[in-house]
């Protein structure tokens, strides 16, 4: 099983978190943040991975903090539990409706990490959740451009991102049975 473990300690945040990329969606989420919570639960669940995360932060001060540790601590399991990409897809998108929200989520593993945020909201949206992507991004290597095509409201929003970034990594992280070596025209990707 592709997996991995982080633990990451600073003066700011303690985080535990282990994926399993071959799961069935399975959480238990604890960081203190009941939305976040809500956030990474239907991440796992749509994009069928196994989820633990533990963590706690100064969010007495801020939620920043605690939001992007926790995207630097799934980039980092992500780049760890794909290993040397070799036989993955490397690609996936998704276009997901949540109510009134459109979002289109693409992802590329490709050793350059990048985030391209089309993303309207408040400082919530802005700052702390759009540092999650980058954060991930950062600690995975990969690209992701997040888009959201119409609709308003915070939990939408964000939900339908989440939602969609799950089922796109799903795509991009699968074992393709027809490739057995890295998918890359160059025979690499830089692992971060």
């Amino acid at each position: 099983m592709r997996e991995a473990k982080i633990t990451r300690r600073t003066r700011e945040t303690q985080i535990e978190l282990y994926i399993g990329l071959d799961g069935k969606g399975k959480t238990v989420v604890d960081t203190g943040y009941p939305f976040l919570d809500h956030m990474l639960n239907v991440f796992s669940w749509h994009g069928f991975f196994d989820l633990r995360v533990k963590a706690q932060g100064d969010i007495e001060v801020d939620k920043h903090h605690l939001v992007e540790d926790v995207g630097i601590c799934l980039g980092k399991a992500f780049s760890q539990a794909i290993g040397d990409r070799s036989g993955i897809r490397r690609y996936g998108w998704s276009i997901i409706p949540m109510d009134d929200v459109l979002v289109q989520c693409s992802v590329d593993i490709s050793g350059r990490p990048m985030l391209v945020f089309n993303v309207k909201g408040g400082d919530e949206v802005k700052y702390s959740f759009r540092d999650f992507f980058r954060a991930f991004c950062n600690h995975s290597g990969f690209t992701l451009h997040l888009n959201v095509l119409y609709g308003e409201g915070l939990h939408h929003t964000l939900e339908g991102i989440f939602k969609s970034f799950g089922v796109s990594l799903d795509q991009a992280t699968s074992l393709e049975e027809r490739r057995k070596d890295i998918p890359s025209t160059k025979g690499y990707i830089e692992e971060v």
